[in-house]
């Protein structure tokens, strides 16, 4: 056969995998078009694999479907270079059992979305800190089974943390999340929201530890109040949004200096709030002239 007909008869799977398709074609189609590729032919299915186990970034959420367990794990049994997990399309299901392979073979994993799966323990959060040295982003949200002692095993194994999401995490109280700021010296966003453990303890060493912290979460925290409030103030210049909304302790009198830094809060000030509640009962904007 000439050159020339060989040239056409050159077909998609005869360019090299790992240093085309791979990188060059598949990387931009989204995941379930790939997946779907494996029921094409046998050569196809191969070649999902070298891309599954090529994957640096594991995120079906796209997908806007649950992921089956089944293909959960085909789809990773591989891998061991991902970088990024996010498990929020398998939280309905995942446990231990699918997730700690996967921990145990990517250790280069440096974000972690774990939030909302409820079926998982402490052991799950333990492998992440054991195998994940390199760690920065973790969310936890929802994720009641944190306790104490798996959240000081993440503080002493991943000091590079950046962000943490342990909203509704009520398990935990002042002395663990104490512990994560004098450890974790780099977190710049860090989310307590809805745990009414969380007192001013908490909020202070958070703000004394970590004076990088550029969000903070405190949603729902009923027993922060103003003290704490003014030592974030005080001691991270970075802040650039905080959260207290149905924190009923914390007054204008905290938040007004950090609104002078134009940090985002997501509570009005009192005048707005006022005209607010007059507007809804008034049905109309009224027009009020302010002269000092």
């Amino acid at each position: 056969m000439s050159e020339e007909a060989k040239i056409r008869t050159c077909q998609l799977l005869d360019l090299p995998w790992e240093d085309v398709l791979v990188p060059h074609i598949l990387c931009h189609l989204p995941l379930q078009h790939v997946v779907s590729l494996q029921r094409v032919s046998k050569q196809f299915h191969s070649l999902v694999q070298v891309y599954l186990a090529n994957c640096r970034t594991f995120d079906p959420s796209p997908i806007g479907q649950c992921i089956p367990k089944e293909s959960f794990c085909s789809m990773l049994k591989d891998s061991k270079i991902l970088q990024r997990l996010s498990l929020q399309n398998c939280s309905d299901w995942v446990t231990d059992q699918e997730l700690l392979p996967v921990i145990g073979q990517n250790q280069h994993l440096h974000r972690v979305e774990m939030g909302g799966c409820v079926w998982l323990t402490r052991h799950s959060l333990v492998a992440v800190s054991l195998s994940c040295a390199h760690l920065q982003h973790l969310g936890l949200a929802h994720c009641e089974w944190v306790d104490s002692l798996s959240l000081r095993s993440l503080a002493d194994h991943c000091g590079g943390l950046q962000s943490i999401d342990i909203t509704a995490c009520r398990q935990l109280k002042d002395d663990a999340i104490c512990y994560l700021a004098k450890k974790c010296l780099k977190l710049r966003s860090l989310s307590l929201a809805v745990n009414a453990n969380v007192t001013d303890e908490s909020v202070e060493e958070v703000a004394k530890n970590c004076r990088g912290l550029e969000q903070l979460d405190l949603t729902g925290c009923l027993r922060v109040r103003n003290e704490s409030i003014r030592t974030v103030a005080e001691y991270c210049p970075k802040l650039q949004s905080l959260k207290v909304n149905h924190c009923h302790n914390v007054t204008e009198s905290s938040l007004d200096p950090l609104r002078k830094r134009n940090v985002v809060i997501d509570v009005e000030p009192p005048l707005q709030r006022a005209l607010v509640l007059l507007q809804d009962v008034l049905g109309f904007a009224p027009f009020i002239n302010l002269q000092i």
